[in-house]
C-alpha cells in the first residue's frame, strides 16, 4: 500500500482527521482526537506506524522481521512500525482497523457514543 492508499484508507474510517503536529514531514491520523497511525512522508520504502496488542505487535515483528519493528520514538510495546509497500495489502488495511479499534476501545464512553451517534 503506498501513501496515498494508506491516507485514502484512513481518511474513510469514521470521525477520523489528519494533522502535521510533529512538522511537516510526519501524518498523523486521529480519531476523536487520539492518535491511531503515522506516516513518515519523506521516507522511502512509506513507513507507517500503528498502535497494536501487544502480544500481537511481539508476533508481527517476528513474522515480518525485515518490514515490521517497533515504532520510533513511541512506547515499542504498544506500536509498530512497518513499510506498508513490502507486505501484503490486506496486512496492512487489518493492521490499521486494529490501530483504529483498539483507540476508539481506549476512548472514554462519552466519547466512544459521541463516535457511534455519527
Amino acid at each position: 500500500m503506498d501513501i496515498e492508499g494508506f491516507r485514502n484508507y484512513c481518511l474513510a474510517k469514521k470521525a477520523v482527521t489528519e494533522e502535521l503536529p510533529f512538522g511537516p514531514d510526519v501524518l498523523v491520523f486521529k480519531v476523536m482526537g487520539k492518535m491511531f497511525a503515522l506516516g513518515a512522508l519523506e521516507s522511502v520504502p512509506f513507513k507507517v506506524s500503528l498502535k497494536c496488542d501487544s502480544e500481537k505487535a511481539i508476533a508481527l515483528r517476528d513474522e515480518y522481521p525485515d518490514h515490521i519493528e517497533g515504532a520510533y520514538h513511541m512506547n515499542k510495546k504498544h506500536w509498530n512500525s512497518l513499510e506498508t509497500e513490502m507486505l501484503p495489502p490486506k496486512l496492512v488495511i487489518d493492521l490499521i482497523d486494529h490501530s483504529y479499534d483498539l483507540v476508539v476501545q481506549s476512548l472514554p464512553k462519552r466519547l466512544q457514543q459521541e463516535l457511534e451517534n455519527l
